[in-house]
């Protein structure tokens, strides 16, 4: 696994995070005191969580006079997504390497 999908999942692994990048995602950009009302934690608690989000690459910034946005980068989904179908093939084919013997079996 990449350090980027690591990133991603670590990033994802966070219930308020992910609250971030549904709020985000549904209502589009917001500062970081805008998503503190709307998720009940302090403005520096939601500051934290956008950094990692940051850092991860699942948030990108716009700043706008006085106020700096977040909104959603949603690309380095698709690295994990990618991992995570690689592994689903894998074991696509393991269930039907394993149906082929039990078949082969129950003919003999």
């Amino acid at each position: 696994m990449s350090e980027v999908t690591q990133k991603v999942f670590n990033a994802l692994a966070d219930t308020t995070r992910r609250s971030i990048i549904d709020i985000l995602t549904t209502q589009g950009a917001h500062t970081a005191t805008q998503l503190s009302q709307d998720m009940e934690i302090t403005r520096q608690g939601v500051t934290k969580h956008i950094n990692i989000l940051i850092d991860a690459g699942l948030i990108s910034t716009r700043k706008q006079g006085r106020e700096v946005y977040y909104d959603v980068t949603p690309s380095p989904l698709a690295n994990a997504t990618q991992w995570i179908s690689n592994i689903e093939a894998q074991w696509d084919k393991r269930l039907s390497a394993l149906q082929n013997l039990i078949e082969d079996q129950s003919n003999s």
